[in-house]
């Protein structure tokens, strides 16, 4: 069994955390591939919102 790097797990707790505001506890009840999709989905906003406010100060 491969065990995932806890920097790379730390990292995706944060960013979830900070983002959904979401419990450590929840976070890590995820599994680890729903958790990467969640991060990619989160990103994915992120890019959205910030391209809208680019267009917007143009």
């Amino acid at each position: 069994m491969l065990r995932y790097p806890t920097d790379a797990l730390w990292q995706e707790i944060a960013y979830l955390a900070y983002h959904l505001h979401w419990s450590m506890g929840d976070l890590l009840d995820l599994e680890h591939m729903d958790r990467v999709r969640m991060v990619r989905a989160v990103v994915a906003l992120n890019e959205r919102a910030w391209e809208a406010v680019r267009e917007h100060a143009q």
